[in-house]
Parts: C-alpha cells; structure tokens; sequence
C-alpha cells in the first residue's frame, strides 16, 4: 500500500469519526449548573454546582461549558476551567471528558463581593471529536439566580450624634414599661408615680412597696437613606461604596431592632431594579419574614436616584407617620432637609442623622446640641481620617 493510500485512509476515518461524535456528541448528553443555596450575605463564600451526564454507550472525547457571570462573584482557582474577566462579567469555562454512562459532578467555590442579584440563565455546551476538528453545541435555558444581601452592620458609636442610642443596648431607649404588664413588686424609690404603689404589699411588708411593671417596645425604627452622595447630583453616584456603607448599615439597624422585638421599615429614594424608577417604602412591621423582605428590595436597589431626598422626607411627612424613631442616613445636609427634620419631629417622632461623611456629622451634632442651647452652629471639619471613622462594630 502507498502512502497515498494510507493517507486518503487516515483523512476518511478523522472525518468519520468527527462527523461520528459531532452527531452523537449531544445525544442524552445532561447538564446542571445550579447554587448550593438561593440567598446569601456579602462577603460569604457560597458553592456553585455543575453536574454533567453521559446516558448513552458512547463516550464523548471532551465538552466545554461556557457561561457568563458578573464579576462580582469572585472564583477561587481551581483546575479544569478557566476564567476570563472583565469589568462587569467573566467568562467561565469548564472542560470534561466523559465514559459512558457517566456522571461528573464539579464544585466551584465563590465569594459574593457585593450585594445584588446575580442571575445563572443561560450556558453554552460544546462538543468535538478526538481531534478538535469537528463541533457541534447546544445552548441551554437555566433558571437560578444567587440573590446576595448586604452585610448588616452597625456603625461606630462615635459615628451617631452624642444624644442618640445611649446605653449599653442600642435599642434600649426605645424599651418603655408597660403599665398593663406586671412583673413584680419592689420597695419605693424616689421619683416612682404613687399610682403605683401597692398598699397591699405594702401592709405585709411594713414597707412602701410600688408595681415594678415588665417592658415592650412600642416605638418603631423607621430608616431613611439618602443615594445622592452629594447636593448637586443629578442621576448617578460618584461614590458608590459610601452608599453600599449607608445600605449596610441601615440593614445592621433594622436587623437589631428586629432582633429585639421590634417594628422595623425601611425607605430610599433609591430604585429597585424592575423597570419602575419609583422610591422604595417599606412600612415598619416585625418578624424574620418582614426583615427577609426589606433584605430582598435591598439587595435589588439600584444606587441612583428616582426622587430628590427631600421629596422622599415630604412623602413620609404626608404619610402622617408619627411614634416613630426616625434614622436618616445620608451624606450631607442642608437647611431644606433640617426643616423637614423638625417636620417630623413636631409630628411626634424622633429623628436622628447618620452622615456618611465625618465633617457633616460632626456639623450636625454640632447644630443639634446648639439648638437645645439656643445658640448658633459653626462649622467644624473632621478630626480624624474616613477610613478610620467608617469602621463598623455591633454595639450590644
């Protein structure tokens, strides 16, 4: 036999067998890619799942799944894919080689670097022969998505104006004792109301004894957050991680006062990512399944603005809110948004501003306390620098 021969042999058996398993490659070929789990917080490591399948007598030389994901889900290495990244998305890549009537199942580790909702909707399945000559492929509809919460935090206490959430407990100034609740009795101490003493108690005890009455909290924690990172901004934020801070801190505040028995809500002249650039309100209730939900519209938001910040404190004035302990975190201040402030609160809540930016919390602290004593603010710059103040700690 010439060499001719052998060669014309040898290019019909490559293309038979490229057309071969380009045929049957995809046949009972079965794929999943899912998460191990459908909710998480910024900055967990969650486990995405790939499970392929070959159902069939025939083995398939290799496959390539290729898929798009936000580049906020950050792959630890591994081998056997690879990744291509970009500003927004990377490109990720898995290869197998599959016997018959076998299962491979592959676990990729990822850390959520940020809030938001990452949806797993569609991959792509190549496969090819013994010589990478011959493709076919198949682009498969998946339906998952990761849905990343933000990391509830609590800011610093030298963050908060020096009059706000004092104690060892942060929500205990709202704790207040119900007189329709009894838990005991206990000897008098000046400053007691005399509707409390009890006579009989104090017949047998030869002592002025008065009710000691158990506690609820009957206040409710309202947080405000502003998006605009500052007065003159139109649509979108310039510093995106102050907000992303504000958004964390206003979950670590709801989740406390929720922890703690009490009715938590939520507003922002944010967005949530549906199409309809309408500000965000969630009215205070209690329960995990209420925090979930405020949780959720969270992760969602957009950081841009659908209303100006003061529109959104006239919404609430509107809305007749009062009993209400009130948090407007924002980045700045300005005279309109104290008159609003003072709207509030001669509507019988109480308000507190947590600035994102040290020099205006100093300067609202700074007013606050001149108002109580009459006299006029002066503005004071910061003392020390924003990385060292924007630190979070639980206080408990």
């Amino acid at each position: 036999m010439n060499i001719t021969w052998l060669i014309f042999i040898v290019v019909v058996l490559i293309i038979a067998q490229g057309l071969f398993f380009r045929k049957t490659g995809l046949w009972k070929l079965g794929y999943q890619r899912y998460f191990q789990v459908t909710t998480c917080y910024e900055g967990d490591q969650v486990e995405m799942v790939e499970r392929i399948s070959n159902r069939k007598a025939i083995p398939v030389p290799w496959v390539r799944l290729e898929s798009s994901l936000s580049a906020n889900l950050k792959f630890a290495r591994q081998q056997g894919h690879m990744i291509r990244e970009g500003e927004l998305f990377q490109n990720h890549r898995s290869f197998f080689s599959l016997m018959p009537y076998t299962q491979v199942i592959r676990r990729h580790k990822l850390t959520c670097a940020r809030r938001g909702v990452y949806p797993l909707d569609s991959a792509t399945l190549t496969v090819g022969d013994l010589f990478g000559i011959f493709t076919n492929y198949r682009r498969l509809s998946l339906k998952e998505q990761l849905i990343v919460y933000p990391k509830p935090l609590l800011p610093g206490r030298e963050e908060l104006p020096s009059h706000s959430w004092q104690g060892d407990v942060t929500v205990r100034r709202w704790i207040v004792s119900d007189p329709f609740m009894l838990a005991g009795v206990r000897e008098y101490q000046y400053g007691d109301p005399q509707r409390d003493i009890n006579w009989k108690a104090t017949a047998r005890s030869g002592k002025l004894q008065v009710n000691q009455h158990d506690f609820t909290a009957d206040r409710r924690l309202m947080v405000l957050l502003n998006v605009q990172d500052h007065e003159k901004m139109w649509n979108q934020v310039s510093d995106v991680e102050m907000i992303e801070r504000g958004i964390s801190y206003a979950a670590g505040m709801i989740r406390e006062a929720i922890h703690a028995g009490m009715e938590a809500g939520f507003a922002s002249n944010g967005y949530a990512a549906n199409g309809e650039k309408e500000p965000i309100r969630i009215a205070a209730a209690g329960g995990k399944g209420h925090y979930e939900y405020i949780l959720d519209r969270m992760a969602r938001m957009e950081i841009a603005r659908s209303v100006p910040f003061d529109v959104l404190l006239e919404q609430e004035i509107r809305a007749a809110s009062s009993n209400l302990d009130i948090v407007l975190i924002t980045a700045y201040m300005n005279d309109k948004f104290y008159q609003l402030k003072e709207k509030l609160e001669r509507a019988g809540n109480s308000v507190t501003v947590l600035s994102l930016a040290p020099s205006v919390r100093k300067v609202a602290a700074n007013r606050e306390d001149n108002d109580l004593r009459g006299g006029e603010h002066e503005d004071i710059g910061p003392k020390q620098d924003d990385a060292q103040i924007s630190r979070a700690e639980v206080i408990l």
